[in-house]
C-alpha cells in the first residue's frame, strides 16, 4: 500500500492507496501530522510514502515523519512524466507538479486545464505532448473574503453562500457576488481562454472549493477533489 500526504497551506490531506483505488481519505490540523501518521500507519500496510508540502515543515519534524515511513519528498527535482517548460521551474510548487502528473496519465494525449480551488486558486496547462506550459495564480475565495474584511474599516467577513441572482441586495449579498460570482466569472473566463486556442480540452476541477464551485460552473468539467492526492501516488508508482 501507498501513502500520499499533502501539507496545504491551512491543513494536511492524506490518503491510503491499494495500486491506484484510494482506501480512505484522512483530512487533520497540521499540528497533529506526527500523531496522524502514527494511527494511519497502525491500521494499513504501508510500505512506501510520498509527501508534498506547499507550508513550511521543520526539518526535525520531517525526520520524525521519515521514522515512522519511508517517505519521499516531492521536489522539483523528482522524475515525473511530464516535459516541464516552465521557464522557472525551481519555483513550481509541488501541488501543482501532483496535479500535472495526474492529468498526463489519467487523460493521455489530451490537452488538459487542472484548476485547484483552495487557498488560491491556480490554473495549470498541460498540453497533449505531454509538455507542461505554465498557468496561473489567483486568490482563493477565502482569501478574497479575508482581504475585504482586514483592509477595510466596516466590510464585515461573510462565509460563501450560493446566490440567487448575481446582483447583491444588501452587504452581505454584495461581498458574496462580489468574491462568489467574481470567481466564478474568472473560471468560465480562463476556461474560454483555453478553449479559443486549444479546441480539444479537457477541464479538471479539483481542490478544497470544488464541490461549491462544480455546481455552479456552466462549463464542462470533471469534478475530483482527490486529484491532488492521486497524483501524489502516480508519481511515487513512476518512481517505484
Amino acid at each position: 500500500m501507498n501513502l500520499s500526504i499533502d501539507i496545504g497551506n491551512t491543513r494536511v490531506k492524506a490518503a491510503v492507496f491499494e495500486k491506484n483505488t484510494i482506501l480512505d481519505v484522512f483530512v487533520f490540523d497540521k499540528k497533529k501530522i506526527i500523531s496522524e501518521i502514527k494511527k494511519i500507519i497502525k491500521n494499513y500496510e504501508v510500505s512506501d510514502a510520498i509527501m508534498s508540502s506547499v507550508a513550511k515543515i521543520s526539518e526535525k519534524k520531517k525526520a520524525k515523519i521519515q521514522n515512522i515511513v519511508r517517505v519521499h519528498q516531492l521536489s522539483f527535482a523528482t522524475r515525473v512524466p511530464f516535459f516541464n517548460l516552465y521557464k522557472t521551474p525551481k519555483t513550481l510548487g509541488v501541488d501543482r507538479i501532483a496535479l500535472v502528473s495526474n492529468a498526463v496519465l489519467k487523460y493521455p494525449n489530451k490537452n488538459v486545464l487542472i484548476i485547484d480551488a483552495g487557498t488560491c486558486i491556480t490554473f495549470d496547462f498541460v498540453n497533449d505532448k505531454k509538455q507542461y506550459l505554465g498557468g496561473a495564480i489567483s486568490p482563493g475565495i477565502e482569501m478574497r473574503f479575508q482581504s475585504m474584511n482586514t483592509f477595510t474599516a466596516s466590510l464585515p467577513k461573510v462565509n460563501p453562500k450560493v446566490l440567487d441572482g448575481f446582483i447583491g441586495k444588501n452587504t452581505e449579498e454584495s461581498l458574496n457576488s462580489g468574491v462568489v460570482n467574481g470567481v466564478i466569472q474568472e473560471i468560465e473566463g480562463v476556461i474560454h481562454q483555453y478553449k479559443c486556442k486549444y479546441l480539444d480540452l479537457t477541464v479538471v476541477l479539483t481542490g478544497g472549493d470544488t464541490n461549491f464551485l462544480s455546481k455552479q460552473l456552466k462549463s464542462s468539467i470533471f469534478a475530483n477533489q482527490n486529484f491532488l492526492l492521486e497524483g501524489l501516488n502516480e508519481i511515487l508508482t513512476f518512481n517505484q
